[in-house]
């Protein structure tokens, strides 16, 4: 039976976009923060008189702490209402920058960016966790496209805040600038979000939260090792192992958990083809987009020659192609209207084709971004990542609302921060195994004859270090075989990520369903609910009762906040 239409004032529907920018403002600060830290660390590395193990620790610390509490902070999401967590987070990463930009050694700014990755941890899945709530099926890829957008927005203004704050203020300015950021975005969320919570009756589930931040922070931390000191090294590996197993014991225990009604992640969303393939394919964008990331700063940089501000410049043109993508992409999935403009029909084209075109168009650019060369133009350069920022456009946004479309409102966190996971995960795997793969391609073509075994001992770690070398030595032919190395990496490296996105177009094909949604979505009492009783989901704005399901049987569970 179809539910009755949500009825909204239009100071309401205003007031749930209004709640959205102050949910993308919460995302864009993380997002800074990461893009910044990257380019600080040379500074951090002479004003801290931190060594190279400690650089690794200030990004490896957050990350850590991140994998290890994403889950849980879901399930507290869920438990204590998302908009007050939302709030708790913002103020713990604000006072956490601050205590980034004062701390006065290695070890404080380590333990600072460590409780950083705790407030992320929760303002990434409650991000997302209130789109179910807040926005119906036929307006989440807006909203999400919203989200995602401030998401990749903060890699190319980074480093061109960062670049300008490092030329103009001391090095803890990078991390001052989320203090504002972070109380624009509290006012906002304090205003304009309304609560939202799911059974709040359940109980807590303690051995699956071990487990899972065991097992998350063992395979993150290996693969940041395996990144650090290559695939062969014994410590990374038994790490990554230890992890993976945890993670076996771990689903073994949310099955018998699940059967109780103590589960801290609903299983039986992989049961819906649309959550599960949702998530993979967000994964895989993850993999391959962070890789590239975290390599082109180093081609700019490194073989071009560039500052840090320029880098950030030369980085537009893939979110210029993003939003483009995204635009249309949400026009496409935005169903038909009527002549009173209720929603008369189907979307245009259905998560599976959009998905599969945008990892077709991806897989393009990176294709052509594989023949690029140490003489390349800012033109060609431009135009490729272009085409990567556009196909990432349309395919992000409309994977994550298949995998969303599977959460009913009471499980949003907790099916959130799992999506969320499961993206941190492939990110930092991406990194590891990309980098690796640049790295080993650099080295096979470096020319080091005639070269001291310091000197060629620095060269082989990478491109910057490698440039400095060349030009200490005041070596042009070093310089030369070191920019032609790397630019040959980066090839054999993009290479690989066009292969994983025509991979990602086929598996989209195959296995994605035609609508958002489809497949079986577990109802919010699937394994998640004591034998107390249903224990119902609320949302409420200014004290205002819910406003009844949107229309469609598939959509019930979700709900809106209304005055």
């Amino acid at each position: 039976m179809t539910a009755l239409q949500p009825r909204r004032a239009p100071s309401s529907d205003a007031r749930r976009w209004w709640a959205l920018l102050a949910i993308a403002a919460s995302v864009l600060v993380v997002g800074l923060d990461l893009t910044i830290l990257n380019l600080a660390l040379p500074v951090l590395s002479a004003q801290l008189h931190a060594s190279t193990t400690d650089l690794q620790w200030f990004s490896a610390s957050y990350s850590l702490v991140l994998a290890a509490a994403l889950l849980p902070a879901g399930l507290l999401g869920d438990r204590l209402g998302r908009r007050k967590m939302l709030l708790i987070a913002l103020v713990v990463f604000g006072a956490s920058s601050a205590a980034c930009a004062f701390a006065g050694s290695p070890a404080e700014l380590i333990a600072a960016r460590a409780v950083l990755g705790l407030g992320a941890a929760v303002i990434f899945p409650m991000s997302i966790a209130v789109l179910p709530v807040l926005f119906t099926p036929d307006e989440q890829p807006r909203a999400i496209a919203a989200v995602m957008g401030a998401t990749f927005i903060a890699y190319p203004v980074g480093p061109l805040l960062g670049g300008w704050l490092l030329d103009n203020f001391w090095w803890g300015s990078v991390f001052l600038i989320n203090v504002p950021v972070v109380a624009v975005a509290l006012v906002a969320v304090a205003l304009l979000m309304p609560e939202s919570h799911g059974a709040r009756s359940r109980r807590i589930d303690i051995p699956g939260i071990i487990l899972s931040s065991l097992g998350l922070a063992g395979l993150t931390y290996g693969c940041i090792k395996a990144g650090a000191n290559g695939w062969g090294d014994p410590a990374a590996l038994a790490t990554i192992l230890a992890g993976a197993a945890v993670l076996a014991v771990f689903v073994a225990w949310e099955r018998r958990a699940g059967r109780h009604g103590t589960a801290l992640v609903q299983l039986e969303l992989f049961r819906s083809a649309s959550f599960t393939w949702g998530t993979i394919l967000t994964t895989f964008v993850s993999f391959a987009m962070f890789g590239i990331l975290f390599a082109m700063p180093q081609y700019f940089q490194g073989v071009r020659g560039l500052d840090s501000l320029a880098t950030g410049l030369r980085m537009l043109p893939m979110i210029g192609g993003m939003v483009i993508g995204m635009v249309g992409g949400t026009r496409l999935q935005t169903p038909r209207k009527g002549p009173d403009g209720s929603p008369a029909g189907a979307p245009p084209v259905g998560p599976k084709i959009l998905v599969a075109a945008g990892f077709v168009v991806m897989a393009a650019g990176l294709a052509v971004g594989a023949t690029t060369s140490a003489a390349s133009g800012t033109a060609f350069t431009a135009t490729w990542y272009a085409v990567a920022g556009l196909g990432l456009g349309l395919a992000m946004p409309a994977a994550m609302n298949a995998a969303l479309g599977a959460l009913s409102a009471e499980r949003s966190g907790s099916g959130s921060a799992l999506i969320t996971a499961m993206r941190q995960v492939g990110a930092t795997i991406g990194v590891a195994v990309l980098g690796t793969v640049l790295l080993s391609a650099y080295r096979s073509q470096l020319d080091l004859g005639g070269l001291p075994a310091a000197a060629a001992g620095a060269v082989r770690t990478g491109v910057i270090a490698g440039v400095g070398v060349a030009l200490h030595l005041h070596s042009a032919a070093l310089l030369d075989s070191v920019r032609a190395a790397f630019a040959h990496g980066l090839d054999v490296m993009l290479a690989v990520c066009a292969g994983i996105a025509g991979l990602s177009a086929l598996l989209a094909l195959a296995f994605l369903p035609r609508r958002a949604g489809a497949g079986a979505r577990p109802a919010d009492g699937a394994g998640a609910r004591p034998a107390g009783g249903p224990d119902v989901a609320a949302v409420t704005g200014s004290g205002a009762p819910l406003a009844p399901p949107s229309p469609g049987g598939q959509d019930q569970g979700h709900e809106h906040a209304r005055r």
